[in-house]
Formats: structure tokens, C-alpha cells, sequence
């Protein structure tokens, strides 16, 4: 069937906005398991010794084993094969580690902290990381946040990590011992923290929902002369951490190099871009602020046809075909077929794994053989840019989930299988979307695109056979 009939732009019922709003807590047994995995990726890559950096922008390696971020810092955890580990932590961060949920010893280290707060020691920062236990003649790994792919280097020897921690690192081991970025320990293929059990589901799905129902609260907030600091007021919520800038936009972006909402008012006819993101997932719409096609600029009234069918077609083909055990190349092909990168220009990747952060890594590339595998979260993320016209975006997040996992959240945790039955639901018998059984929605708002955001009971769907 042709894309312009298989797509509808019709009458649909908003989705119910269902996040609990009530954060959940990772387990003191997630902890644990966390760790075992992340020590047992050290095993396999013969090291003595994991340095694992954080900074606030750059430290959800760090969390995922810690707890926390830290604020204003810089930050390393050092592991040892041993088992005898070390938090080398600033002034402003060294309290925080009697409450982490690694047990690791403290060690103070004032050149994490702020300019010209008290630096005094009677130490070289070399010293400070000599007796965290790095030395001479040990495999050491560096994990900043990085994952290098490079087709023209050596990705092990790129780190992403400030030079003064490099350099004293590669000073205490020496020509005997070996420096790499270990990164991939994390978020590498088979990485330790690709997949998530059923209580960091549970964790992510908070942000994930948050994100969807902020979105739309804002998409019905939305009117001509509304600020966009109102909008931006909307997407967020319960004083959580943004994993991204949120986007409130309203018209030409990016005037004078500005990223955030403004006093400007929606006008008839703008461009439209909301966005928010929380651990776990980020949602995402673009469109215009329209009542009908009529009211878009001229040259761009086909706009629906051109643009949003077509994408709107390869985002369902992605939730249609994405299933366990398939691999990154075969999905990113699939989308090829439907939404040609070389007319539709996106240039990113169709998918990409979620966290803490916004953007973990993605198995999905051209040519990938990663496989999609059980416990996966993942953002759906294909933007097309077609001159002359404004963007689309639906963009929210989805688990894959095999039979085991399935059982286990439906056991562990009724109240989200019921979230996630009810949004399957909705995909189903109001969008027309038909999903394998391993796709679990984890917002309501999943697949919802209104175009025109003026037109509010109106959204993309796939027509009935």
C-alpha cells in the first residue's frame, strides 16, 4: 500500500497522561548486580585496574555504581581487580562517599575542586592517584563517557578524559604496564549497562512517563500568543534532573546563538520544536502551529504529505519490526527502505540506547551486527530534514523485553505491566500500530504526533484494512 494511503492524518483520542509520580529507588540488590557485571567486563578485558571519571556533564558511568553524580566536580572512581576500591573526590564531593552505594575509600583530591577554592596539599595529584593504588607495570582502563568508533584510529588509545588525569595515570604505570580507554566495559557492545533488569525499568520508566506526559501538557498548552517560557514552564516538572536542554521554540531558532525559551509568543503559521528529557528517556515534538494546511507557510502546505507520512510511516515500521534478537543492521535497513536517508537527509541513527543519559550508545548503524537483546531501552530517533519545510518528531521511548523479562515485570512489578498493557492497547486499537510482543511502551504518549498543534483532536494513525 502506498505510504499515502496506509497514513492517516485524522481524529484520534489523546492518550491519558500516567506517570505515577513517584520516583523509584534502584534497589540495594540492582547495586550489587551492577557491580558484578561491571567487575566481571574487567576480567575480560585482563584488567588491574578500572578509573572510571565523572564530571556533572559526564559522569553516568560513575553513577551507575556510585549513586550520584557529583555536583560542580570532577570526580574518578578506581577499581581493582582485588576488590579494594577508591573514590578520589574533590572538596565539595568527598562527603558523599560514606553515603555511596559502592563501599570504596575516600581520598581528597583539591584539584577536582572549583577555581580558588582552598587547593592546599602537601601532595602532587600524581601522589594523591598513587595511592589509590594505581602503579607501575598494571593494566589500567580509563572510562570516561566516550565510545570511540573510529575507522581511522586506534579508539583504545582517544580518551576522553582530561590530560592531567591521563598523563599522571600513564606516568604511575610506565612503560611496563598499559594505558587504554575502557569505556566500552559500559556501553560497548555487550556492555554492562546496555540492558536493565526489572527494578531499573521500573527506575527509568518514571523519567520516561515524566517526559511524555510534560510533553504533552505543553502540546496542549499551546496557542497563538502563548510564551514560550510558559511552554518551557510546562515540560518541566517535580524539581527532577534534565537529562538534556529542554526546548521550548517558537519560530526561527537559535537567534543570536540563544538555546532556551524566550518571551516570544507563538504565531500563527511558526514552526514548533517542545522537548524534554529525564533519566530514562526523552520526549520530543515538532510541527507547526496550525489550524490546517492552509495556515502553514507558503510552499510548505503539502507539508503533511511530504514530510510527516513519511515519517510517520518509518516510525511505525521501526515499532512494527523491532523485536529481540535482531540485529542494529537489519532495523537500520528496514528504515532505509521506507524513509531513504539520501532523500530524507536524517543523519544520526534510527534508534539509540537510553539511561541515565539521553544518549547511551546505539546499536543501530549501518552494517551492525549488534544484536537487540532483552532488558534494551531505547529512544525512537530519525529526524528527516526536507528543504523548505519545518520538522517532525515523535520522539519517545520503548523496552524490549523477551518472555522471561516479561514474566518477571509482570510478577515484580503489576502496577507498570498495567501501564504498559494500557499503552499497547492504545497503540493498537487507536493508532492502528501492531507490535511484536517484546516492544514495551514506557509513556503513554508513544507514536502520538499531531503535526498541526492547533488541531488538537487530530493526530497521525494508520488506516484500518
Amino acid at each position: 500500500m502506498d505510504i499515502l494511503e496506509r497514513i492517516d492524518y485524522a481524529v484520534v483520542p489523546r492518550p491519558s497522561p500516567d506517570c505515577t509520580q513517584i520516583p523509584v529507588m534502584l534497589t540495594d540488590e540492582t547495586m550489587e548486580e551492577r557491580y558484578h557485571k561491571v567487575m566481571d567486563h574487567m576480567g575480560q578485558e585482563g584488567l588491574d585496574t578500572l578509573v572510571v571519571y565523572a564530571d556533572l556533564e559526564h559522569g553516568s558511568n560513575f553513577e551507575y555504581l556510585t549513586g550520584f553524580l557529583p555536583r560542580f566536580e570532577e570526580a574518578l572512581l578506581v577499581l581493582h581487580a582485588d576488590g579494594t576500591h577508591y573514590m578520589v573526590m574533590g572538596n565539595e564531593n568527598l562527603n558523599k562517599v560514606s553515603s555511596a552505594r559502592i563501599q570504596a575509600a575516600p581520598i581528597h583530591a583539591p584539584y577536582f575542586s572549583l577555581p580558588n577554592q582552598p587547593m592546599e596539599t602537601a601532595e602532587s595529584f600524581q601522589s594523591l592517584l598513587s595511592h589509590a593504588g594505581i602503579c607501575a607495570g598494571t593494566q589500567v582502563g580509563i572510562a570516561g563517557w566516550k565510545l570511540f568508533t573510529s575507522s581511522l584510529e586506534d579508539n583504545s588509545k582517544l580518551f576522553d578524559v582530561p590530560y592531567y588525569i591521563v598523563d599522571a595515570i600513564q606516568t604511575l604505570v610506565g612503560s611496563t604496564g598499559s594505558v587504554k580507554n575502557a569505556v566500552s566495559i559500559f556501553i560497548g557492545d555487550q556492555g554492562a549497562r546496555r540492558t536493565n533488569n526489572v527494578n531499573e525499568i521500573e527506575h527509568y520508566e518514571f523519567g520516561a512517563s515524566l517526559a511524555g506526559d510534560c510533553v504533552l501538557a505543553s502540546m496542549d498548552l499551546l496557542e497563538e500568543g502563548v510564551k514560550e517560557t510558559d511552554l518551557g514552564n510546562a515540560l518541566n516538572a517535580l524539581g527532577q534532573k534534565n537529562s538534556v536542554v529542554t526546548i521550548a521554540a517558537s519560530g526561527k531558532r537559535f537567534i543570536k546563538a540563544n538555546l532556551y525559551p524566550t518571551q516570544r509568543t507563538v504565531q500563527l503559521g511558526d514552526p514548533i520544536s517542545l522537548t524534554v528529557g529525564y533519566k530514562g528517556g526523552l520526549s520530543s515534538r515538532a510541527g507547526y502551529a496550525a489550524w490546517d494546511s492552509s495556515q502553514l507557510p507558503e510552499g510548505a502546505r503539502d507539508y503533511i504529505d511530504v514530510v510527516v507520512k513519511p515519517y510517520f510511516n518509518a516510525y511505525v515500521t521501526w515499532l512494527e519490526q523491532i523485536r529481540c534478537g535482531m540485529s542494529g543492521g537489519d532495523l537500520y535497513e528496514q528504515i532505509e527502505q521506507v524513509m531513504p536517508k539520501s532523500r530524507y537527509h536524517w543523519s544520526l541513527c534510527p534508534g539509540h540506547l537510553t539511561a541515565d543519559e539521553e544518549w547511551l550508545a546505539s546499536p543501530v548503524y549501518e552494517g551492525s551486527r549488534e544484536l537487540l537483546v532483552s532488558g534494551m531501552l531505547f529512544q525512537i530517533d530519525m529526524l528527516p530534514s526536507v528543504e523548505g519545510y519545518g520538522g517532525t518528531n515523535a520522539e519517545s521511548t520503548v523496552a524490549l523485553a523477551d518472555q522471561t523479562l516479561r514474566d518477571q515485570i509482570q510478577a515484580q512489578a503489576p502496577a507498570l505491566w498495567d501501564r504498559i498493557c494500557a499503552r499497547r492497547s492504545y497503540l493498537e486499537h487507536e493508532l492502528g500500530i501492531q507490535l511484536s510482543p517484546d516492544v514495551l511502551p514506557l509513556t503513554s504518549t508513544v507514536a502520538y504526533l499531531r503535526p498541526l498543534l492547533l488541531q488538537k483532536d487530530k493526530a497521525m494513525k494508520v488506516k484500518a484494512l
